[in-house]
């Protein structure tokens, strides 16, 4: 036996006041009047499996609504590596336990092995812990995608499935990036050719951010050049050698300070002055001359200067405020060219990879249409033997194999479930033609078949017997006790036949006292049982006894 639910514990939830329920494994009947509570119980789980709640769930007195599950796990459970994934504290003993409080206020809180975890987790790992059926949950039965599901299963191709989705994907990712390369195209090609003007552009004009401030020096002297010519030749008459020039005052000056030096010796000091003064006029007289012969005053340097000039203003008009600005405008530029050119060059070498990616989207479909094929027939084989268990003598069911224009997320093909339940008619889709007693056998049938193939250990079938009866429902129990071989079986149901199938047997119970109403669940056994049978056939008089006991005994 894999994973069980060991117990249950209920308190304040609608009519349950405080209820301990620890099932046995193997096929478990729960049964009871309509209104009993029965309702109440599945719900319980469903509250540790993340179905959202209310505040109305909390018993009409009380403050709040507790439910609390245990479930005996095994080594290999899955649940291990999803608590590890979370965080969470790992099971000690193989024992998950699961927690879940509503309060009057309207807040709830969850916790798994004592630790606070989502909805969303509690939902993960009902997904992989129980497979719920109620009387109108048969009914995905109808829809091709779950029918698929079912055959993989039982053809062991999960593995087969996996790697099937995964060369899908990857030919579905190059197909797209192919698409929007030649969608992109003609737009790529624009953008390219104006990145590509910009780029040369910029670099033809062989930038130095620290160039434009010297070249506006240099135009401002270029564009006086003549007027300091002038100014120049001035200085230097003033400073040259004429008579009435500063050096010929100067020269003259010396000469009487040396004079004055000579006759005086006390007077050297200046002497010394005058010919510092003599020695600058010559040194002012040579800068002058020399700056005068460092004047660009060509018209054609000045012309040369500002087109220059011009052309960085062009650029900064097109690509910033500043030079540095158009720099790293180019950069970002030839960076996006470099990228385009990259993209032509992935679309050209693009049809390769789609190929290859291709011919192993194809490899792997065919073999999971090969493994899909093979097991049709024994999948059809055996359900039609469990129907024929199940009152379907001589129904007939089929699988039919539908390829599709091109792979689909599930594969090459698709399948459609064909049943004919009468001899004599033909095979139509069993969505066309299954009344709900008809379709809960066929599920059952199907459950059965997978049994050995299906992951989920707990399995909870919710009245899905409703609209049949009869010999049909023994046959019904009797396939719930062979599912509860190898798996945990609750199964709620008003047929004694069913019931009388099942290994253990509870009973929901509604009872009154004062102005208060309770639910509890009790097991039944021995004469309880036998009374609680004859009650679902109708009445505790001695013939409902007889049939009880001769249920109970054939179970």
């Amino acid at each position: 036996m894999s994973a069980t639910l060991a117990s249950l514990r209920i308190r304040n939830l609608a009519l349950v006041e405080d209820l301990l329920w620890e099932p046995s494994s193997g096929c478990v009947a729960v049964t009871g009047e309509t209104g009993a509570g029965k309702s109440i119980i599945l719900g319980a789980i469903k509250l540790l499996l993340g179905e959202r709640a209310d505040k109305s769930l909390v018993r009409s007195g009380a403050d709040a609504c507790s439910v609390d599950g245990a479930f005996s796990l095994p080594a290999e459970s899955p649940i291990h590596a999803l608590l590890e994934a979370a965080g969470l504290e790992p099971c000690e003993s193989g024992s998950l336990i699961i927690r879940r409080s509503i309060t009057l206020a309207g807040g709830g809180k969850q916790f798994a092995n004592g630790s606070p975890c989502t909805l969303a987790l509690l939902r993960e790992i009902g997904d992989r812990l129980v497979d719920l059926h109620g009387p109108h949950d048969h009914q995905s039965l109808f829809s091709r995608d779950q029918q698929m599901l079912l055959l993989d299963a039982f053809a062991n191709a999960s593995p087969l499935r996996q790697t099937y989705a995964a060369a899908r994907k990857e030919w579905m990712q190059l197909d797209t990036e192919k698409k929007r390369l030649t969608e992109d195209a003609a737009a790529l090609a624009r953008e390219a050719d104006l990145l590509e003007h910009q780029v040369r552009e910029i670099e033809s004009a062989s930038l130095d951010s620290a160039e434009e401030e010297p070249l506006l020096a240099r135009q401002k002297a270029s564009a006086n050049g003549h007027r300091l010519a002038a100014i120049c030749e001035q200085m230097q008459a003033l400073t040259g050698e004429t008579e009435d020039s500063v050096s010929s005052r100067l020269t003259e000056l010396t000469r009487l300070a040396r004079e004055t030096h000579r006759l005086d010796p006390s007077a050297s000091a200046l002497s010394d002055e005058a010919a510092t003064l003599f020695e600058s006029a010559q040194d002012f007289s040579r800068s002058v001359e020399r700056y005068a012969s460092a004047l660009d005053a060509d018209p054609a340097q000045l012309e040369s200067i500002e087109a220059r000039l011009d052309l960085l203003q062009s650029l900064k008009r097109k690509y910033g405020a500043t030079l540095d600005e158009v720099i790293a405008f180019g950069t970002v530029a030839a960076s996006r060219l470099a990228t385009i050119r990259t993209r032509e060059e992935r679309g050209a070498g693009l049809d390769a990879e789609i190929d290859r990616a291709a011919a192993a989207l194809k490899k792997a479909s065919d073999k999971l249409s090969h493994a899909r094929t093979s097991s049709a027939a024994a999948l059809a084989k055996l359900v039609k033997k469990h129907l024929a268990d199940l009152g379907f003598a001589r129904a007939g069911f089929s699988l039919a194999f539908e390829p599709l224009p091109e792979p689909g997320p599930h594969g090459a093909e698709q399948v459609e479930f064909l049943f004919a339940p009468n001899p004599g008619e033909p095979e139509r889709p069993l969505r066309a033609i299954a009344s709900s007693g008809e379709i809960s056998r066929v599920m059952l049938a199907l459950k059965t078949s997978l049994a050995a193939q299906d992951s989920i250990p707990i399995l909870i079938f919710d009245e899905i017997d409703a609209n049949v009866g009869g010999e049909i429902g023994a046959k019904i129990g009797a396939k719930m006790k062979e599912l509860g071989a190898s798996h945990q079986v609750f199964c709620i149901t008003h047929l004694p036949q069913v019931a009388a199938a099942a290994g253990t047997h509870f009973v929901v119970i509604k009872d009154t006292s004062g102005n208060r109403t309770t639910t509890s669940l009790v097991e039944t056994i021995d004469a309880e049982r036998e009374y609680e049978i004859a009650r679902m056939l109708g009445g505790k008089a001695d013939s409902a006894l007889v049939h009880a006991r001769a249920l109970l005994a054939g179970k």
